[in-house]
């Protein structure tokens, strides 16, 4: 059954053109346009080696400075306005902020939802670990918004336990940890009413002090009230002289309908710039280290083409189930809760084209190009499952349908694997296999590019007709234990000649010791940043659901039964059906790889 979101606001919101001003900025975050100087600005990032320092550029963390974020990010960070910019041939430096400047900014970051598993599990421990090691301005406040009640002790009490500190500083712990929830505060109220976020600002100005006020909603609660959350705060506590933004968590509809609504009634409060959707995948570093690799090492890039790999799988998989969620999970399935974002958004890195620049528009331009050059799934390009009960060793394992959340005739998939392919010169013709699951065998995610088998091999007679042994892959590994290796063909020391295949490896525990951040830190720090490079474009929303929609009906219309596989297995016997149908194998299949 589809989730319905909240109606837009029926009021219309009349905004003043920013032709209006050549001087100013207008805000457009609230009910009314509110003009403030241009020549305020605010630091988004203070590390503590910069402490002494006069002056200091503003960087996101990809280490790159950032461009002068203005007042309102809806009217410099518009598509006209960088069209102009680029048309003039400039580039906006980085401004350098002074100590007096700095002091008369502040950051005011609300958790709305905060009495939910995802703001204690993540948001709070990630701000902490900015905190910790320095990321936060000097200047900032942290409130939780949620309708249990709490007093302010109470929530401190509750983030406390899930609070940890980088494993090479653990000296001064404590203290930072109280510091840090000295800063944290609560305000109980209802998700639409205005009166309650009217409240809200009222404790954030009285923290503020009258300085310019910087302010980031995290909205850690369902899709069907973010409307509401976003009408109140904009119309009541939203920054009348500094930046607003709002960072909005998937689901993001549930269909192109659904989405489409959604972001239409988002637009009618917040401009696109203010609006951050963030997809956790997106943080996590190897990730990020995608586009490194390939265009940063002159060995890869001549490569990534239809004329050497021969497919390219995107795999995750959970070795747990719903346990206990599966009343959320049963309304989305494996389909809308990975493989539309979480998988997509990594194959759209993976295959764009070299963006002109590091910046925001650039790489979002490249990532929309493939997304719309890529074909709408074929309900025959596609394998879906359901795990059922198996008992193992003594130990019995609960089917999907045994979930007291979960209705006991869903045909809801917790597995599917799919076929896509990519409509353009450098990919034409190249599978991209889809994989993801719940109750597997193993917790993994990752990447593996096949290459093509070499042509007129000479050793091809030690392979023997298995040419799939000789195939050279190259492995990301998002998770768990990062790594990057290469499978690559080699001699068996000796007097004969024996073929082995090995391994050349990037383990990033043995090569890089210190604790890799969270995925939410470096979103969370790009987001007061301003860098939305890792962030989702809503024309990127739509071409992602583009894809997707016209099967996820028609699975539902013919209401397909999923595969059942048990749980704790490598999935349905269909998807290497899937995978033949292609001349492919599934990558993790293999005995280095169980």
């Amino acid at each position: 059954m589809a989730t319905h979101f909240s109606p837009c606001s029926s009021s219309s919101t009349n905004f003043l053109p920013s032709s209006c001003f050549k001087n100013e900025t207008t805000v457009l975050f609230s009910r009314f346009a509110v003009t403030v100087p241009r020549k305020s600005t605010w630091v988004t990032q203070i590390h503590s080696r910069i402490q002494g320092r006069k002056h200091f550029h503003i960087k996101s963390s990809n280490g790159h400075p950032l461009n002068a974020v203005s007042l309102q990010d809806g009217l410099d960070g518009s598509p006209t306005a960088k069209e102009h910019d680029k048309s003039q041939g400039k580039e906006k430096p980085a401004i350098p902020i002074s100590e007096a400047e700095k002091e008369e900014s502040t950051l005011s970051i609300t958790v709305v939802g905060a009495s939910g598993d995802l703001a204690k599990k993540k948001i709070f421990p990630a701000l902490f670990a900015l905190f910790y090691e320095d990321w936060l301005p000097e200047n900032f406040t942290v409130f939780g918004y949620a309708r249990t009640k709490l007093t302010d002790e109470e929530l401190r009490n509750m983030i406390s336990g899930t609070l940890t500190c980088r494993i090479d500083r653990r000296e001064n712990c404590e203290d930072k940890m109280d510091q840090f929830l000295k800063r944290c505060f609560y305000h109980a109220g209802q998700y639409d009413s205005e009166g309650d976020f009217s409240e809200l600002d009222s404790k954030l100005k009285e923290k503020e002090a009258g300085k310019v006020s910087n302010r980031l909603f995290y909205l850690s609660i369902p899709p069907n009230i973010f409307v509401d959350v976003v009408r109140s705060a904009s119309l009541r506590a939203s920054s009348l002289n500094g930046w607003t933004r709002v960072i909005v968590e998937k689901p993001f509809g549930r269909d192109s309908e659904s989405s489409g609504e959604l972001t239409r009634c988002l637009k009618q409060y917040l401009t696109e710039d203010q609006i951050f959707r963030i997809d956790h995948y997106l943080g996590k570093e190897l990730v990020e280290n995608l586009s490194v690799l390939r265009f940063s090492n002159l060995v890869f890039e001549p490569l990534w083409s239809r004329d050497y790999i021969r497919n390219v799988q995107l795999i995750f998989s959970e070795d747990f189930g719903t346990e206990g969620r599966g009343g959320y999970f049963d309304n989305y399935g494996i389909i809308r809760d990975i493989m539309q974002n979480h998988l997509l958004q990594i194959l759209a890195l993976f295959a764009m084209e070299t963006p002109v620049s590091l910046d925001a528009e650039d790489v979002r331009n490249e990532k929309v190009k493939v997304l719309r050059s890529m074909k709408p799934l074929q309900l025959e390009d596609v394998i879906v499952g359901q795990y059922k009960g198996h008992s193992k060793s003594g130990r019995s394992y609960p089917a999907y349908t045994d979930d007291p959340t979960v209705p006991k005739d869903s045909r809801t998939p917790t597995f599917a694997a799919a076929a896509l392919f990519i409509n353009n010169a450098r990919w034409d013709g190249v599978p991209f296999l889809m994989k993801a699951g719940k109750a597997l065998h193993t917790r993994r995610a990752e990447v593996r590019v096949q290459f093509r088998h070499v042509p007129g091999n000479l050793y091809k007679r030690n392979f023997g007709t298995d040419l799939d042994k000789a195939t050279n892959e190259l492995v990301l590994r998002v998770q768990p234990d990062e790594a990057i290796y290469l499978k690559i063909n080699n001699k068996v020391p000796g007097l004969g000649m024996r073929l082995d295949r090995s391994d050349l490896n990037l383990l990033y525990s043995a090569r890089y010791p210190r604790e890799i951040p969270d995925a939410y830190e470096r979103l969370l720090l790009d987001a007061i940043a301003g860098e939305r490079r890792l962030f989702i474009r809503s024309d990127e929303l739509d071409a992602a659901w583009a894809l997707f929609t016209p099967m996820l009906k028609e699975l539902e219309q013919k209401k397909i039964v999923p595969e059942l596989y048990p749980h704790g297995s490598r999935g349905p016997v269909g998807a290497h059906y899937l995978a033949a149908k292609y001349n492919v194998r599934w990558g993790d299949l293999s005995s280095d790889d169980s």
